[in-house]
């Protein structure tokens, strides 16, 4: 408990030494530590006597995030497979590494691996950037003798999962971005530009259209409503936002509405299938008990209606039914997924089946990405050229009006 709570407490001080082992070879290093005896210490445990010794503050650098464990995890994994020792293994891709963070990161795991924790449990310690997913999976890969195989699954799992959550996030920043950039041009249109041919309107005393007037009321308002329609809009949204992100009946019930929409439906629920087999072949394969990774499988779909459903298809199996027939009774996976489950279970391939259908899925995804991009764009045309063009010409109306009159 005190070594825990002086490791805790200790500054976050990177220092690089230089040394002599025992053979008189000149050898460098990095090591995390309290202060310049720490390192001297450690490395004459090693048989190293040191040098020289250079303190260095790790900078705060930018945030750690998935793409740049997935980046660690195949670096390790390469590195094992090719021999090099686990401990020198963290101390190259910690030096590698231009984010301070992730290089601090590193270095704290390897610090917790040297002083004989094992790997999976020195990972547990950071929650934050390793899932319970990825700590079983190590665990297993440890227990087994078969850490490399598994570092190298876990990098592709990681990958795949990176890659599925970029092109649906691609599919959806077309239309938003092009919402947001017509939502200012309309605000600038109802606050500046109307006005304007308001004034010239007023002074030639005739009676506008009906057209025209709705447009120059909805000016009237922005001008003297703004604060209120942008309060509503942005805070509405934060509201939304916090709501979904809190509550869980809210999560369930947005979770569902996207996977019934009729356009994004089918993309969320491909992009989800997509994950859920990959991540329960990927756990399978690694030898973990089916009970155990079901477990793990339905908080990382990224949808609650699938995570429900996993926990009862997990209750079913742990009560002796088999995967398809439990996942059949869940409702929520298409037939294709539940025949290929079907085959992996009369053939004693369930895990590769189901690598099989996550790469369906996948390519389903990267398709319906490519043809979503293709249709958004003439159908986002029209709405914008009906909304603007709408506009203008109710402005323009009395112009016409007075040019018949003349």
């Amino acid at each position: 408990m005190a070594t825990a709570m002086a490791a805790k407490s200790a500054p976050d001080f990177i220092f690089e030494w230089e040394g002599k082992d025992r053979t008189g070879k000149l050898v460098r290093g990095e090591l995390r530590a309290g202060g310049e005896a720490a390192v001297s210490a450690s490395m004459r445990r090693q048989g190293i006597m040191v040098t020289k010794v250079k303190k260095r503050r790790l900078s705060g650098g930018k945030s750690i995030g998935p793409k740049d464990v997935a980046i660690f995890t195949r670096q390790l994994s390469t590195m094992m497979k090719a021999g090099v020792p686990l401990l020198q293994a963290f101390d190259i891709v910690g030096r590698g590494s231009t984010n301070p963070r992730l290089t601090r990161l590193l270095n704290e795991i390897r610090g917790d691996v040297e002083t004989g924790t094992s790997l999976s449990s020195a990972f547990r310690k950071h929650p934050q950037y390793f899932d319970a997913l990825y700590c079983n999976l190590v665990e297993a890969g440890e227990a087994g003798g078969i850490l490399e195989e598994l570092l190298s699954r876990l990098a592709l799992y990681q990958e795949k999962t990176i890659a599925i959550k970029q092109k649906v996030k691609s599919a959806l920043i077309y239309p938003t971005a092009v919402i947001v950039v017509a939502f200012g041009v309309l605000t600038v249109i109802m606050i500046f530009v109307i006005p304007s041919f308001k004034e010239v309107f007023t002074s030639f005393g005739a009676e506008l259209p009906a057209p025209t007037l709705v447009v120059m009321a909805m000016s009237d308002y922005f001008i003297h409503y703004w604060w209120l329609i942008f309060g509503i809009i942005f805070g509405g949204g934060y509201m939304f936002i916090q709501t979904w992100k809190r509550s869980e009946k809210m999560q369930f019930f947005m979770d569902r509405f996207l996977l019934k929409m009729p356009i994004f439906g089918d993309l969320v629920m491909k992009s989800v299938v997509a994950r859920w087999t990959r991540t329960l072949s990927t756990m399978f394969a690694a030898g973990v008990p089916l009970v155990e990774a079901l477990d793990s499988v339905g908080g990382t779909s990224g949808n609650l209606v699938f995570a429900q459903a996993t926990q009862q298809i997990q209750r079913d199996v742990a009560a002796g039914s088999a995967l398809t027939t439990a996942m059949t009774s869940a409702n929520v996976f298409p037939t294709m997924v539940l025949q290929m489950s079907a085959i992996g279970e009369e053939s004693g391939a369930l895990d590769d089946m189901l690598a099989r259908a996550a790469e369906f899925y996948e390519e389903e995804v990267d398709e319906m990405v490519k043809g979503l991009s293709t249709l958004m764009e003439p159908i986002i045309i029209v709405v914008l050229g009906t909304l603007i063009g709408g506009i203008v010409v109710s402005m323009y109306l009395p112009i016409f009006k007075i040019g018949q009159v003349v």
